[in-house]
């Protein structure tokens, strides 16, 4: 059965229970994923969107992209809008438009908990999540390790508490203590439990996929019927740039969309290694490998809740390693979000850095690249929190430390800041105050200073004396203690114990029959 109403009013950890029990690890702001408010950054003129389109065109007309899925080859095939030779598919500019026309420009996703369903699309701003490192990194531990289950836990608890964070990725840290072959089913058993947010798959294999979406059916007691009627979940898939799609992820991008579920493509292109050193020519590669996919899900189910992304970033041309949160990396965001834009489609973009410790570096460059999907006018914003060395790395003070850009984008986008009625403009607040006085006692101040200005719960905004008298702690030092503080009060969000027990049932089972192929 499904929660009753009550229980989906509450939020997971003590985040969602201040009331009942008292003071918290921090005073975080409500759940509220933002809207932006503020026109993007659009680099490009209008001949430079137009040029960019056309790359994108061209690369689908003249040179094609390599799809190694056959069942995917036959449905382009029969489209009639294709030519295929061998593994090579090509499409006409018409076609592809005709195609990707009939996505929504804007659709939901509706997890366990209703309270937490998100829109993605329109001006509609949600951040996840890190997913996927191998590795991990504390500052207790001091050095970097392979990730374990209870790593991944814990993540998942900072990415239930926070309400910055709207949707969880896949596994915030892969938990090798695991068998691939079982992982899927403990982490999603684990995600789902202890978290009431939008759910992630990984496209890895026909049982994998299929494993999640039953297990998020599930979870939100739901029939088939009630499962397929709106987006319950979501994939993300990458092309293999340049230029071609793999069997696994086409596999699973095709099961997702004949049950209507939220399709995500980012190509992941390196301008100088995997694609054209220029950025435009990177980003128009990026878009034709990520039409294709779109395309495909418009042929299996006309109507497919898709969005396009972007991961279009550039090599340190002197070792050869990914670089995150550059100039390029941001240019390259604002112009993919022109192009989607173009195309009416929702637009994902990602919170990274190549700083292998929660440092300045680390700030800096993930504050880059969450300002750039800001910009941009993204709408989903992967990773925007606890990522490390280029997404090798997950680390529960990095995501203490984003969560405080994430909430200070929030505020940012917050319309109080800009409104201009009377209240706001205050002359006779300026008026009682004229030349010779202050505003801080006065009523005007009086009735606002609580609620006036972005209050942080990692900042110290104290002068170095008295930071140096409360023992000087740095910034990381202070979110080791946060997450520690989080960790020892945090509250698995309610489940229904018959739905709980049809979930670990299904779990066992499934590990019982062997869960799934590791070769894919």
């Amino acid at each position: 059965m499904p929660q009753d109403s009550k229980r989906r009013r509450r939020s997971g950890g003590r985040a969602g229970n201040a009331e009942r029990r008292g003071a918290m690890a921090i005073e975080q702001m409500p759940w509220n994923p933002p809207v932006n408010i503020d026109r993007p950054v659009e680099p490009l003129y209008e001949e430079g969107v137009m040029a960019v389109h056309d790359g994108a065109m061209r690369i689908l007309e003249e040179i094609g992209i390599e799809i190694l899925n056959p069942e995917a080859l036959e449905i382009f095939r029969a489209s009639g809008g294709c030519t295929i030779k061998g593994e090579n598919l090509r499409m006409g500019r018409d076609f592809v438009m005709e195609m990707i026309a009939k996505a929504p420009e804007q659709w939901t996703i509706t997890p366990r908990n209703a309270d937490r369903t998100i829109t993605v699309g329109g001006n509609n701003l949600l951040f996840g999540n890190v997913s996927s490192p191998p590795s991990y990194w504390d500052m207790n531990l001091g050095r970097k390790v392979t990730g374990n289950r209870e790593m991944c836990q814990n993540l998942f608890r900072l990415s239930q508490y926070f309400n910055c964070i709207h949707f969880v990725g896949g596994y915030p840290v892969e938990p090798q203590d695991i068998h691939p072959s079982i992982r899927h089913l403990d982490v999603l058993f684990d995600k789902l439990t202890l978290t009431d947010k939008a759910a992630h798959a990984y496209c890895l294999g026909k049982e994998r996929v299929e494993d999640v979406m039953e297990m998020v059916r599930i979870a939100g007691g739901l029939t088939d019927e009630e499962f397929e009627a709106t987006p319950r979940m979501y994939t993300n898939i990458n092309s293999t740039s340049p230029l071609k799609h793999d069997f696994p992820m086409l596999d699973g991008w095709m099961r997702l969309a004949r049950r209507n579920q939220g399709l995500i493509v980012t190509p992941f292109t390196l301008a100088g290694a995997m694609a054209p050193v220029t950025m435009s020519g990177a980003v128009a590669q990026s878009l034709a490998e990520g039409l294709v996919a779109v395309v495909l899900a418009q042929l299996i189910r006309p109507g497919a809740a898709c969005a396009i992304g972007t991961f279009t970033s550039n090599v340190d041309m002197k070792s050869g390693a990914p670089a995150f949160g550059t100039p390029e990396y941001m240019r390259a965001t604002q112009m993919t979000g022109q192009l989607a834009r173009y195309y009416k489609l929702p637009m994902r973009a990602s919170g990274v850095c190549a700083a292998n410790v929660p440092d300045g570096q680390a700030m800096w460059e993930t504050s880059n690249s969450l300002w750039s999907a800001v910009q941009a006018g993204a709408n989903v914003v992967y990773h925007a929190a606890g990522w490390l060395e280029g997404g090798l790395i997950a680390s529960p003070e990095k995501f203490v430390m984003d969560c405080e850009i994430l909430q200070q984008i929030q505020r940012y986008m917050d319309p109080s800041l800009t409104a201009t009625g009377p209240d706001e403009i205050a002359i006779d607040a300026i008026r009682e105050v004229g030349d010779q006085g202050h505003f801080f006692g006065i009523q005007h101040t009086q009735d606002r200073y609580e609620t006036a200005f972005y209050q942080p719960y990692l900042s110290d905004w104290r002068n170095f004396e008295a930071w140096e008298a409360a023992g000087g702690v740095w910034t990381a030092q202070r979110a080791h203690q946060t997450y520690q503080d989080i960790l020892a009060e945090f509250e698995a969000p309610p489940m229904d114990v018959a739905i709980r027990e049809e979930l670990s049932a299904f779990v066992e089972r499934r590990k019982a029959e062997g869960g799934a192929p590791t070769d894919f």
